[in-house]
């Protein structure tokens, strides 16, 4: 699709506030409006965007629907989604509507794997909890049997979904912690020299895992993919990160299997209402709860921005976008 006519600059709106790095280079090349207020759109709002801009920059936050996108008048003709997941665009609509959707791959996969990394020492070592204790006052001393955690090295690590962030993760696992690793990937999937077997079917890693970690996209296959049933063939002492995308877990299912000792222990950064959280997760002991920050360095937000405005670059000089959806 051919970009926006040269004789003026493309009209950008930015839905949320980003990196100044990100915010200075979309000003130079582009007439660009941010949300100063840094809250989400409302759906006025996103309908406002879509028919005044020639592009967007997008975030989680945006519900970019069919309504949203086939609305008329529209304007936009691409939006460049700050993220690599999108299953907040409806990019089927998109299609119909014309409209082309990037996303922003690689450029968050080690701060994302990180922080897998950390949410599972977390839980596993009951660091929430022992951050809550001493900060409330009543911790009274060291005891030989004061929250006694699980021992990472050498436990089974199962991953689901083997992209890139799963890949990650997996060779963290393998060499910082001699983690034996299994996956389930119903795609054929390239690991290179990566050591990780693959189980035939999700409930056999669930099965043989210490803990489970989800890196897989948000669709309408992987809805509740982790339910009451996927969490009781998990093994009483095994341990459920997510940082993937939130509807993927059942809160409800989770937090039962959580408060009956069914499972140890979750480490959750992503929710199925976000930024509401299932209040039963909320009260219990049990679970880390972190607000979506598996991207959130410097590097890695301002890696993202720069990537989405390099989707839009190209797509306004009439080249293909090298991040494109549709």
């Amino acid at each position: 699709m051919a970009g926006t006519p040269p004789s003026r600059r493309p009209r950008v709106v930015v839905t949320r506030r980003l990196p100044d790095p990100v915010e200075r280079r979309a000003r130079e090349l582009f007439e660009v409006s941010c949300n100063a207020s840094d809250e989400p759109f409302s759906v006025v709002q996103l309908h406002a965007a879509l028919d005044s801009a020639d592009g967007l920059i997008a975030t989680v936050t945006d519900r970019l629907d069919r309504s949203a996108l086939t609305s008329a008048p529209r304007r936009a003709v691409i939006v460049a989604n700050f993220g690599v997941g999108f299953n907040h665009i409806d990019v089927a609509a998109a299609a119909d509507a014309g409209i082309v959707v990037t996303n922003t791959p690689g450029v968050l996969t080690d701060d994302t794997a990180d922080l897998a990394i950390g949410l599972m020492l977390m839980v596993a070592r009951r660091a929430g909890e022992g951050e809550r204790l001493l900060r409330s006052g009543t911790w009274t001393g060291w005891r030989p049997t004061q929250l006694l955690g699980t021992r990472v090295t050498g436990a089974t690590l199962g991953i689901v979904g083997m992209g890139r962030i799963g890949q990650a993760v997996a060779r963290r696992a393998r060499s910082g912690f001699g983690m034996r690793v299994v996956y389930y990937q119903p795609n054929p999937v390239d690991l290179g020299d990566l050591d990780a077997g693959e189980c035939a079917s999700l409930t056999e890693l669930l099965e043989c895992s210490d803990v489970v970690s989800l890196h897989c996209p948000a669709t309408p296959a992987t809805r509740h993919l982790i339910d009451a049933d996927a969490l009781a063939h998990m093994g009483d002492g095994a341990i459920l990160i997510n940082t993937s995308r939130g509807d993927v877990v059942d809160e409800a299912a989770l937090a039962a299997a959580l408060a009956a000792g069914r499972i140890r222990g979750a480490g959750l950064d992503v929710y199925e209402d976000e930024p509401q959280v299932h209040p039963a997760l909320c009260a219990l002991e049990n679970v880390v709860l972190l607000p979506h920050l598996g991207s959130a360095t410097d590097a890695g937000r301002t890696a993202m921005g720069m990537c989405a405005i390099d989707n839009l670059v190209a797509f306004f000089a009439g080249e293909e976008p090298p991040n494109r959806i549709v």
